[in-house]
């Protein structure tokens, strides 16, 4: 196996094992748990990192990647404020259709691309079956609350968590060619791995052979450490081989990311909340206040176990971001700005998930927050839909490398 342990890791870095653990936990190394769950890296992943960060390879510049219209089609379901689908739009596919049943993210999109065929519905409503045989893809990003960390990881119990079979009812009156799922990094172990085992015995039932690999974004030309799932499934009487975007060997910064951002919104701190964040350093959090102000500011959480790293977190600027959430001011989930006592604003977000300057948010500040937060980042976005029209052309990309996705990276993925 491509597995090693954190003292087999230490030595093929010459580094600590303290070090190994934190470059996991800042999110630049992959990490898994073995049967007694003890750490392991892979090592292909190992001696990338170790180019990027021992010999000093430079930062990627931030930029938006686009590349030219082609004739291949999708429909978008839970659509959101447009990430994924802008993601593909910039890939070159043609957007179809674009469900959504929150009336904020659909007047986003309205905004945004006004020739786009945007539907504001329950999707139990909805009948796809006029585009069958019309439509090379059908995509989805099905909600994730139901199998999120943060949740109460209910799954199935979780009504939101049967929309998958909706989903699952578009491809059957569509019959796609791929099929391509997008959920939370959670859903990999969720009861044991037996939820995502139900949602890819479903697409096998469909009549789609069917794979799934994560990609960490922030080695994809997005300025964020963000962990996205994709599920991926082929139409049996197709040939095309399932394939996943190779990561780069950078990472984009902080700084290179709201380099000349646009001004926008002006989110302000409590007095004492401010007062708490203007002591923790830039890359730091509440375990670098002085220990009066830890115990006053985490309340009874200071007595209880776990990291607790996303409070009072402030970001840093040589790094990328740590994945935004839906709010950049909740307690657990601090974002708060390098070196500005502030949370991020609605421009800085949308910088960070790779969204262009002129893409307009609509509804409160609240809202705005969420839609981008809840959003696939537009790059990522991009290098998924470059992957896919490889597949369904038959020809390599000049611009983004592939590579096949294995049964044995799946079995791999199920320790995590």
């Amino acid at each position: 196996m491509n597995l090693v342990t954190v003292g087999e890791a230490s030595k093929l870095l010459n580094l600590s094992q303290d070090t190994i653990r934190r470059w996991a936990k800042k999110g630049l190394l992959q990490e898994s748990r073995s049967s007694n769950n003890h750490r392991l890296f892979s090592r292909d992943d190992l001696l990338r990192v170790k180019k990027k960060y021992l010999s000093k390879t430079p930062e990627g510049k931030y930029k938006i990647l686009k590349s030219r219209k082609t004739k291949h089609t999708v429909i978008e379901l839970f659509s959101g404020a447009g990430g994924l689908a802008l993601g593909l739009e910039n890939a070159g596919f043609n957007t179809k259709l674009l469900l959504d049943i929150d009336k904020d993210t659909v007047k986003t999109l309205t905004k945004n691309r006004p020739k786009w065929n945007i539907m504001e519905d329950d999707i139990k409503n909805v009948s796809f079956k006029k585009y069958k045989g019309k439509i090379d893809v059908v995509a989805g990003g099905f909600p994730c609350q139901a199998f999120s960390y943060a949740g109460l990881s209910k799954g199935f119990a979780d009504t939101r968590g049967t929309l998958f079979f909706e989903f699952a009812r578009c491809i059957e009156e569509v019959k796609p060619k791929i099929v391509l799922g997008e959920n939370v990094r959670g859903l990999l172990k969720h009861d044991g791995g037996r939820t995502l085992q139900s949602m890819v015995m479903r697409l096998e039932e469909l009549g789609y052979k069917t794979k799934f690999k994560y990609a960490r974004a922030q080695f994809l030309d997005v300025p964020q450490k963000r962990e996205r799932l994709f599920i991926i499934g082929i139409r049996n009487d197709q040939k095309y081989s399932h394939l996943f975007p190779v990561e780069k060997d950078y990472t984009v910064s902080l700084r290179d990311a709201l380099y000349k951002c646009p001004t926008s919104n002006k989110p302000k701190y409590s007095e004492n909340k401010k007062r708490i964040m203007k002591m923790v350093p830039e890359g730091g959090y509440w375990r670098d206040l002085p220990i009066k102000d830890q115990k006053e500011f985490m309340g009874k959480s200071f007595y209880l176990g776990g990291g607790k790293t996303g409070m009072a977190r402030r970001l840093s600027w040589s790094e990328p971001s740590l994945t935004l959430t839906c709010s950049p001011a909740q307690k657990q989930t601090e974002r708060c700005h390098p070196s500005k006592t502030r949370p991020l604003t609605i421009r800085e977000y949308a910088r960070i998930q790779t969204f262009p300057d002129n893409w307009e948010f609509l509804g409160s500040e609240t809202s705005q927050y969420k839609q981008i937060g809840n959003a696939v980042p537009v790059n990522l976005g991009y290098y998924i839909g470059r992957t896919l029209i490889s597949m369904l052309s038959g020809k390599p990309d000049r611009k983004v490398k592939v590579q096949p996705m294995t049964d044995e990276e799946s079995r791999q993925l199920k320790l995590f």
